[in-house]
C-alpha cells in the first residue's frame, strides 16, 4: 500500500466514523478521517441522549440487534480502558396502563432472543420499590443500560487513531471520489486548503450527509442510495432534583423509542427526544412544545411540577424510513451492493448507532475483507 497517501480514508468524524477509523487503525492501517466541521462530533454525535442501550427492541437477525449488544459490551470495556466517565445506571421500561403490560412481555422476549444480559420483569410493587415516584403497572429492568461522556469517548478514539499514525482532519469537507484503475480511490477534499488524497479503502460514515457523499462518488449507482429523512427530536431539562436514578422509557412509539427520562452525568434530569420529520436539519427548540412533554411525562411521573421544564437542545437523526413506515435497519453496504471494491457506505446510522459504534467499526473492517485485530 506504499503507493497511497493513506491506507484508508473515512468520511465523517462523529462517533461512528471515528470508531471505523479506530477499527482500521487497530489492523495496522494508516487512516485519515475527514470532517467538514471545525471539531469532531459536531453533528448527530453531539445532539443525542448519550445513552448506552441494552439492545432490547431490535428485530431478530438485524444489524441493530447484533451490533448494539456487541457494541455495548465493547463500549464499556473501551470506556474503562480509557478512563472515560459513565454510569451503568440501568433502565426501566414502564407500562403506564394495563394494556401496555402485554407489550412488555414482547419486549422481554425480544431482549432474551437478542442475548441481552440480566433482563428482569418487575411487578408494579417491585418497580416502585426501585423508583418510588414512578407511576406504572409493571416494568422491565435492563441493568446493562447507562449513560456516558460521548465527547470524551470520541476524543479517546481520535487519540487512538493519531497514536497509530493516522490523522483526524477537521474543516475539511469531502467533495468527491473516484475509483482508480489499479484499485483504491482518489478523494478530493475542500476547505481553506483543498487537497487530493489517495487511499486503498474508503469508508463513508458522515451521518446526515450520507446520501450526498454517495452521490459524489463516481460510479456509485444512484438506485442503491436510500431516501434521506430527517427525524428531529427536542429535549427539555428539569429545574430541580432528578426524580429517578435509572433511565425511564415508555414502550416504543412508531418510528422511535419515545420520549424518555435520563439523569445525566452531572446529576440533572433531561427528557426527550420527541419525534417530528423535518425537510432540512433544524436545531431550534420550540418552548411551546413543553405542553406535550408535560402531558407525556406525567404518564410515568405524575409529580412533575408545572413550570419546571426548560428548552434544552434538539438533534436530527438520519433516518431512511419516513413517517408511518416500519423501522429501518442500519445500512452497511459493501461492493456486493454498489459494485465498488474497497468502499463501504453507511446509511441510516441513527439510534443505537452511538452504542453500536465500535461494533460497526468491526463490521466495516469485515466488509472490507480485513482480518480481526
Amino acid at each position: 500500500m506504499a503507493d497511497f497517501d493513506f491506507d484508508a480514508v473515512v468520511v465523517g468524524a462523529g462517533a461512528v466514523g471515528l470508531a471505523c477509523g479506530y477499527a482500521l487503525s487497530r489492523r495496522g492501517l494508516t487512516v485519515a478521517v475527514l470532517e467538514q466541521e471545525a471539531a469532531i462530533g459536531q453533528g448527530v454525535s453531539s445532539r443525542n441522549s448519550e445513552v448506552i442501550h441494552g439492545g432490547l427492541y431490535y428485530p431478530t437477525g438485524s444489524l441493530k440487534a447484533r451490533l448494539c449488544v456487541q457494541g455495548r459490551r465493547m463500549l464499556y470495556a473501551f470506556l474503562d480502558a480509557h478512563h472515560v466517565e459513565y454510569d451503568r445506571c440501568g433502565k426501566l421500561v414502564v407500562a403506564t396502563t394495563p394494556e401496555e403490560v402485554e407489550r412488555l412481555d414482547a419486549i422481554f422476549d425480544q431482549a432474551t432472543t437478542n442475548e441481552v444480559e440480566g433482563m428482569r420483569k418487575l411487578s408494579k410493587e417491585e418497580a416502585l420499590a426501585l423508583e418510588p415516584e414512578l407511576a406504572c403497572e409493571g416494568a422491565l429492568l435492563s441493568p446493562e443500560s447507562g449513560v456516558f461522556d460521548s465527547h470524551g469517548y470520541m476524543l479517546a478514539l481520535q487519540g487512538e487513531i493519531e497514536q497509530a499514525g493516522g490523522a483526524v482532519v477537521v474543516s475539511t469537507p469531502f467533495e468527491s471520489a473516484r475509483a482508480l484503475p489499479g484499485g483504491g480511490f482518489e478523494v478530493r477534499a475542500g476547505g481553506e486548503e483543498p487537497t487530493v488524497l489517495t487511499c486503498r479503502y474508503l469508508v463513508s460514515a458522515p451521518g446526515l450527509s450520507a446520501q450526498g457523499v454517495a452521490a459524489h462518488i463516481e460510479g456509485f449507482p444512484a438506485e442503491v442510495i436510500p431516501p434521506a429523512h430527517y427525524g428531529k427530536g427536542m429535549y427539555f431539562r428539569l429545574t430541580g432534583k432528578a426524580p429517578f436514578a435509572r433511565l425511564v422509557y415508555p414502550p416504543p412509539i412508531p418510528g422511535a423509542l419515545g420520549t424518555h427520562y435520563r439523569r445525566d452525568l452531572g446529576g440533572q434530569a433531561v427528557f426527550g427526544p420527541d419525534l417530528s420529520y423535518v425537510d432540512e436539519p433544524d436545531y431550534t427548540v420550540d418552548p411551546k412544545a413543553a405542553a406535550g412533554f408535560y402531558s407525556y411525562i406525567r404518564k410515568f411521573w405524575p409529580g412533575l411540577p408545572e413550570g419546571s421544564l426548560s428548552p434544552d437542545y434538539a438533534g436530527v437523526r438520519p433516518k431512511i424510513h419516513g413517517p408511518g413506515e416500519p423501522h429501518s435497519d442500519f445500512r452497511i453496504d459493501g461492493s456486493d451492493v454498489h459494485g465498488l471494491p474497497g468502499l463501504v457506505t453507511l446509511f441510516g446510522i441513527e439510534s443505537p448507532g452511538l452504542t453500536s459504534s465500535l461494533a460497526i467499526g468491526e463490521e466495516v473492517a469485515t466488509r472490507l475483507g480485513l482480518a480481526g485485530a
